[in-house]
């Protein structure tokens, strides 16, 4: 896909000149030749999230050859063991700082990094990493990022001056690109979520369980969830429910919540079963063999569709609805759900149903911009 920006017109400084959007810094040292292929990654890794894992592996792939990254991690172990890379503990804000002298680059990996939904303290963390990137004379990349939401004045304030301390953006969707520019960024580029360059698999799901990405959101709580379950009941009563929490510590056990709070019927109880899946490639493979994914994760919803699964969306956040928008599946937002006879018709007709194989390969094919983002700015 054609970038949906201009290229910037600011060059990558040779070493050892000073970065020419930093004037009056001094050159690197004389080790700066052997740092250039040390990137740091930033992001949620190590969180026992299988779209994070996701994200982190599709990265690590995509590096020019002979970088050796280091990685940001909560469970460091966890991290060092499945991608083999040295890590820092992302949640010691010195560890990371420490890190950053030692680094060719930093590189925020995914997902949306530069928000204060979560916090504003979550965006000054972030911000404060590239500024002090930034004054070591280090790149920073923004690879597949989601951009927002910002709430407050203050925030927008801030992202609109950490994105000019960038040296490259690539974004995975429109609204993330569009609000990059209403905030000044001068260059980006356009691309689908990275998670799209996955190795996809074949689909076999036709007469197949009806698998469950769900998540607890604030929009559903008790009650509210009735609409969904009732249509769940009556959605192919003779296929197995399959719950497959993509968050170990928020999506587990939601099953036995439900339960527990008398919301299951016993007949949906009977078809239910939770999985315990422990890297990405084991949910595409369950995905791979379902007659429907119903997706609140997004990143549930993606893998399911590269797996070439029928899909639909449960919209907990505006970044789900735009990823169900791109694939063209059919997608319900948890602030208005509508009755279960509209969703169970809705399901139905996407049941065994999967999305053409050109708009897969599209969203495949997008996704590439930012392999080309690495290759073309970052110090390899």
């Amino acid at each position: 896909m054609a970038p949906d920006l201009p290229p910037s017109p600011v060059p990558e400084p040779p070493a050892p000149a000073p970065d020419p959007s930093l004037p009056g810094l001094p050159p690197p040292g004389p080790a700066a030749a052997s740092r250039r292929s040390r990137p740091l990654l930033v992001g949620y890794y190590g969180e026992h999230n299988l779209g994070d894992d996701a994200l982190l592996e599709v990265l690590l792939q995509q590096l020019p050859a002979g970088c050796r990254p280091r990685v940001t991690a909560r469970d460091r172990p966890l991290v060092e063991r499945r991608f083999a890379v040295e890590t820092v503990d992302r949640t010691r804000l010195v560890a990371v700082l420490a890190a950053l002298p030692g680094s060719s680059a930093l590189v925020f990996g995914g997902g949306s990094l530069l928000q204060d939904a979560t916090s504003q303290l979550s965006l000054l963390y972030y911000g404060l990493l590239i500024v002090a990137a930034r004054l070591l004379g280090k790149p920073v990349l923004l690879w597949g990022q989601g951009l927002g939401p910002l709430r407050r004045r203050s925030s927008r304030w801030l992202v609109a001056l950490l994105l000019r301390l960038t040296r490259g953006c690539s974004w995975r969707d429109p609204a993330s690109a569009q609000l990059a520019r209403q905030l000044g960024a001068r260059a980006g580029v356009l691309g689908s979520d990275p998670v799209w360059a996955y190795p996809a698999r074949p689909w076999s799901g036709a007469g197949g369980p009806i698998v469950l990405c769900f998540r607890p959101t604030a929009q559903l709580q008790g009650q509210a969830w009735l609409p969904l379950l009732q249509a769940l009941e009556r959605l192919a009563p003779q296929r197995p429910l399959l719950w497959l929490p993509f968050h170990r510590h928020q999506d587990r056990g939601l099953l036995q919540q439900l339960r527990a709070q008398g919301l299951l019927s016993e007949a949906l109880a009977q078809r239910s079963r939770e999985l315990a899946p422990e890297h990405p490639a084991e949910a595409m493979a369950v995905c791979a063999e379902a007659g429907l994914v119903l997706a609140m994760r997004l990143h549930g919803l993606i893998l399911a569709a590269a797996s070439g699964a029928p899909c639909a969306a449960l919209s907990y956040d505006p970044k789900v609805q735009a990823a169900a928008a791109a694939l063209g599946c059919p997608v319900v937002d948890l602030q208005a759900l509508p009755p279960a006879d509209v969703l169970l018709q809705q399901w139905q007709q996407q049941l065994d149903q999967p999305a053409p194989p050109g708009v897969l390969q599209q969203l495949r094919d997008q996704s590439g911009e930012h392999q080309r983002l690495l290759q073309r700015l970052l110090p390899g």
